[in-house]
């Protein structure tokens, strides 16, 4: 009995080894995981993440923009600026020429406006006055340029008015309110001489506001649609019959102008009477002057 009670009690005291660890280590869990708790509620917060420097490009371009309001749409300057030109080219064959005028004419969607043709025994010169869109003022030029014969003269000039054209545009919407105010005051007046009054003031308001219109019309026509003074010169060729011709009406233009000089010069002479009356006088006073030099 006493060799079966020895081996039992030392299994329970194994046993109660064991629990007693176990109760231990749960203890000493216990406690790491409060103080790991309270290191994490003591400890700094983490550093921040870095951004890229693209990402922050982008936002500082995203939060950084102005929000165009419609009312700064509406207040920007739009520019207005009138191109004109003037361009002589030098061909052989004006009929030829025309033609290919009337083709570049249309190919660039613009018109001709004036056309005038002289013919002299010297040359044959035909003008043309053009409008072409502003858009394709260049190409309409770069197309004259190229083909149509040898470049004489070429000018090309550029007036920016858009300061005059923003100054019209705002005295004209001010004439428009003050208008509208001498209606309203029109429509409370009570007596005939203030109703005169201000109908004449609204009279002068509607005029000045009919010029200004009209003045805001031209520019938009003159930037809408530039202007080529485009003229085609023909030099010609004298033949020997054309020159003896030639030569036989300069002879009877000089033979004319000869005899009109001469006219010129006899009627000239005749108008110069009254001096011709005073020489006799002149030589009668200075013979009695020389005689009654010799007596003394």
């Amino acid at each position: 009995m006493k060799k079966l009670f020895i081996p039992l009690f030392l299994l329970i005291l194994i046993n109660c080894d064991k629990s007693g660890n176990q109760q231990e280590i749960k203890s000493d869990l216990v406690e790491i995981i409060s103080e790991d708790k309270s290191m994490d509620m003591n400890a700094p917060p983490p550093p921040p993440q870095e951004i890229p420097v693209n990402a922050m490009v982008s936002t500082k371009a995203v939060n950084t923009e102005p929000k165009s309001s419609p009312s700064q749409s509406n207040n920007v300057i739009v520019k207005k600026v009138i191109k004109n030109g003037n361009l002589d080219i030098q061909v052989d064959d004006i009929k030829k020429a025309h033609q290919q005028v009337n083709e570049i004419v249309k190919s660039n969607n613009a018109y001709i406006q004036t056309e005038r043709f002289t013919n002299t025994d010297i040359d044959e010169k035909q003008f043309f006055t053009i409008r072409v869109p502003h858009k394709n003022f260049d190409a309409l030029i770069n197309s004259f340029s190229n083909g149509i014969g040898s470049i004489l003269s070429k000018n090309i000039a550029s007036d920016d008015i858009t300061e005059e054209y923003t100054d019209v545009s705002i005295k004209l919407a001010n004439k428009k309110i003050y208008l509208e105010k001498y209606r309203d005051m029109l429509r409370s007046a009570k007596t005939t001489k203030d109703m005169l009054e201000i109908q004449e003031n609204i009279r002068e308001l509607e005029d000045e506001i009919d010029v200004a219109e009209g003045r805001l019309r031209f520019i938009d026509d003159r930037v809408n649609y530039s202007t080529l003074n485009l003229m085609l010169y023909k030099e010609k060729v004298r033949s020997s019959a054309t020159s003896k011709i030639g030569f036989g009406n300069r002879f009877g233009d000089s033979f004319t102008e000869g005899w009109n000089s001469f006219v010129a010069f006899f009627l000239g002479i005749i108008s110069l009477w009254p001096f011709f009356l005073l020489i006799p006088i002149v030589i009668l006073i200075w013979k009695k002057w020389r005689n009654r030099k010799k007596k003394e």
